[in-house]
């Protein structure tokens, strides 16, 4: 039996990262097996290639090259960890994925959507996400919240642009979600970690219960 795909999605501070280390366990011991990967990175060749991005090193050759960068390590994550694991039976939970090129490259970068969406199809054939969870956070408090897990070395690549562009990343995260109702449910990620714990757990209780239901039927 295939595994599930599960993506999260989001700004800046909008604790995404956090949610799927916490979901994980909770899956865990409810007795599923899970995964959790991340992009840029996961496989070892992607991880290289996300610290080429994230420290800025590739900004200078244009948003272009970093679309392919990111499709190049999203590619090495799905042959060698994403696939694998859902061919298993596997919960895969994935801290970014197709979304955040359509946005950051696409809707912030300029990067032509068709050239997007054409490298995505070529990259992530048979591992498409079959939930996105999209947390939405104004971006004056992401990135204050950001602010305060940042390591030494301070803001990457993208926690250092300014708040037009979060505004912009924003929207386009809202409008994939509006534009694919039956894949991303939108968790308001302004609330207290309590309430967003208990929507996330919710969207994925409903999400597995709907399977279960399908399954016997």
């Amino acid at each position: 039996m295939r595994g599930h795909f599960i993506t999260f999605e989001g700004g800046e501070g909008a604790g995404k990262s956090t949610q799927i280390k916490r979901l994980a366990k909770r899956l865990e011991k409810l007795g599923h097996k899970v995964l959790v990967t991340r992009e840029p990175g996961g496989s070892p060749g992607a991880e290289a290639v996300r610290h080429v991005v994230l420290s800025g090193a590739a900004k200078a050759f244009g948003t272009d090259m970093e679309a392919v960068l990111f499709a190049a390590a999203r590619s090495d994550n799905v042959e060698n960890i994403i696939k694998p694991a859902l061919e298993k039976g596997i919960i895969v939970l994935c801290d970014r994925f197709m979304d955040s090129s359509r946005v950051y490259q696409g809707v912030s970068g300029g990067v032509d959507l068709d050239f997007i969406l054409s490298m995505e199809k070529a990259v992530t054939e048979g591992a498409r996400p079959d939930l996105t969870l999209i947390f939405d956070l104004a971006p004056e408090l992401g990135l204050k919240r950001a602010a305060d897990v940042w390591a030494e070395d301070g803001p990457d690549r993208f926690e250092s642009e300014d708040l037009a562009m979060q505004r912009k990343r924003r929207r386009g995260f809202l409008d994939i979600a509006r534009s694919e109702p039956d894949r991303c449910v939108v968790i308001d990620a302004s609330k207290s970690l309590e309430e967003v714990n208990a929507m996330v757990d919710a969207t994925i209780d409903a999400f597995l219960s709907h399977l279960e239901i399908a399954d016997v039927s």
